[in-house]
């Protein structure tokens, strides 16, 4: 069987897409990959500190979908700003992407405790943690948002709630496992909303880029 040449790949992964974001080619890591998980922990910061960078694209997990309007957050709305990748297929086939060298960084924000155990240890059965995986077989940095980092976390909650926010305490195992994901290869942990951004900001500064939109946190 004839193996693909690197272009011939890269026009293959640069054609797959999301049902009403179609994919184009892509300059070589010339992009941010941003994932959104199940969580709304920050969700909203995390999407206004998207918004603020060059060249992003989406990419949600299914939980992500019924999560995101729980907040507030419309898909036709993220559309206008970002290119949409969605978990519609089970071999994530929008990982093939990264295979296109499409993307320089690879975001998890924000990132369930389930997402963070599975990439912790080594499943990828969603978009986000096949990302995840991929990227950092390709030696592309992860830079992972994950919600519970501390004994005692407050957490606002979906519009739909009677209450504005939730005092969580996460398990021992949950704490345990940020700190597995810690000695992942080309995975960097962040514990806040500021924390993601200053790490942002030092990625922009590493690849000669700046913001690009208005600060919104």
């Amino acid at each position: 069987m004839r193996q693909p040449g690197a272009e011939e790949a890269r026009r293959w992964a640069a054609a797959l897409g999301d049902d009403q974001a179609p994919a184009t080619e892509d300059a070589p890591r010339s992009r941010f990959a941003w994932c959104v998980t199940g969580s709304g922990h920050y969700l909203e910061e995390s999407m206004a500190l998207a918004a603020r960078l060059p060249d992003v694209d989406l990419f949600l997990s299914s939980a992500a979908d019924e999560v995101l309007p729980l907040y507030g957050l419309k898909l036709e709305d993220l559309r206008a700003r970002f290119r949409v990748f969605r978990d519609k297929s089970a071999s994530a086939v929008p990982v093939g992407r990264l295979y296109a060298e499409a993307y320089h960084t690879v975001v998890i924000a924000p990132a369930t405790s389930n997402t963070v155990a599975k990439c912790a240890f080594g499943f990828s059965d969603t978009l986000p943690t096949n990302m995840f995986a991929q990227a950092g077989k390709l030696g592309i940095p992860n830079l992972v948002f994950a919600c519970d980092t501390e004994p005692v976390v407050i957490t606002k909650a979906p519009r739909s709630s009677q209450e504005e926010w939730f005092t969580l305490r996460p398990r021992n195992i949950d704490l345990e496992n940020i700190e597995r994901l810690r000695a992942i290869d080309f995975c960097q942990v962040l514990r806040s909303a500021d924390e993601l951004e200053a790490a942002l900001e030092a990625r922009l500064r590493a690849l000669s880029l700046g913001w690009v939109g208005p600060q919104g946190r």
